[in-house]
C-alpha cells in the first residue's frame, strides 16, 4: 500500500479541501493507496525568526517549540505528497507560506528523494498558475519527483464548466501521479538542478566550519564528493558542466571573500 498526504493550506471546508479529497479519491480508484489529509490551521506552526540556526547548528536547536517536526515526519513516512492551497493575493496562503519557512533549512539538506509531489491550487480568477509552478519549484527543491500541479477557478456557486473542467485536469493529474507514486524514480537531472548542487556542495565546502550542520550532513550523505544527491549517470556533457559549476562558484566564493 502506497501512503499519500495531502497538506492543506486553508481552514475553509469548501473547494480546495474538496479537490483534495476528488483527488485522493481517483488515486484510490487507481490502486492501493491510503490517503491522509494534514489541515495546517490544525497544528502549532510558528513564524520563522531568521536567526539561521538551523542551517548552522540544526533543525533540532530552533528556539520555536512548535509541530514543524510532526508535519515532517508525515512527509517522511508518504510515499506521496500533496500541498494545497487557495489563491490568495495572489500567492499561497499564510499558513502555507508558514509552513514553507519552517521547511527553511531543508532547502540546504532535501530529504524527499524518490518520493511524488503535485499542487493542487484554487482561485477566484487569476495568478494560480504561477502558484502551481512556485509549489512544485519549492517540492522539486527539496526532492520530491514532481508532477505538475492543477489550478482550478472556483466561484460560488461553481459553473457546470468549470466543475469539468477542474474533474477532467484532477483525472489526468491523478494519473501521473500515481504512476510515479507505484514506481519511484531517482531522474538524472537537468543543467539546472546540477547546478544547484554543484553550487551548493561548493559553497558548503568552501563556507562551511567542520562542525556546521550543513558540512556535517553533505559528508553523512557522501555528497562532498558525488556527481549528484543520489547514484546517477551523468553524461560526458554534464561531467563537464558540473566541473564547471564547481569552478564558478569556487571563484565566486574567493572573490567574495577578497
Amino acid at each position: 500500500m502506497k501512503k499519500v498526504t495531502a497538506f492543506v493550506g486553508t481552514a475553509s471546508k469548501k473547494h480546495t479541501l474538496k479537490a483534495v479529497r476528488q483527488f485522493l479519491d481517483n488515486l484510490k480508484s487507481l490502486g492501493d493507496v491510503e490517503g491522509e489529509i494534514v489541515v495546517l490551521s490544525d497544528y502549532q506552526i510558528g513564524i520563522c525568526r531568521g536567526c539561521k540556526v538551523c542551517f548552522m547548528r540544526g533543525e533540532e536547536f530552533c528556539p520555536l517549540k512548535d509541530d514543524r517536526d510532526v508535519l515532517i515526519e508525515k512527509m517522511m513516512s508518504s510515499d506521496g505528497v500533496i500541498f494545497a492551497c487557495p489563491n490568495y493575493s495572489f500567492q499561497v496562503s499564510a499558513l502555507m507560506k508558514l509552513f514553507l519557512d519552517r521547511l527553511g533549512f531543508v532547502f540546504h539538506r532535501p530529504r524527499f528523494f524518490g518520493k511524488a509531489f503535485t499542487s493542487i491550487v484554487a482561485q477566484g480568477f487569476y495568478g494560480g498558475g504561477k502558484i502551481v509552478d512556485y509549489l512544485d519549484f519549492v517540492a522539486k527543491g527539496i526532492g520530491f519527483n514532481t508532477v505538475k500541479g492543477t489550478s482550478f477557478t472556483a466561484l460560488d456557486p461553481m459553473e457546470k464548466r468549470e466543475k469539468q473542467k477542474m474533474d477532467k485536469a484532477l483525472k489526468r493529474q491523478s494519473r501521473l501521479f500515481y504512476e510515479k507514486l507505484v514506481k519511484p524514480v531517482y531522474p538524472v537531472p537537468s543543467f539546472f538542478w546540477l547546478m544547484g548542487f554543484r553550487g551548493g556542495r561548493m559553497s558548503v565546502r568552501l563556507e562551511c566550519k567542520e562542525n556546521d550542520r550543513d558540512y556535517q550532513y553533505y559528508k553523512e550523505k557522501g555528497w562532498l564528493e558525488s556527481d549528484y544527491f543520489y547514484p546517477v549517470r551523468l553524461g560526458v556533457l554534464k561531467k563537464a558542466a558540473g566541473s564547471l559549476f564547481d569552478s564558478m562558484t569556487a571563484r565566486r566564493v574567493r572573490k567574495r571573500r577578497s
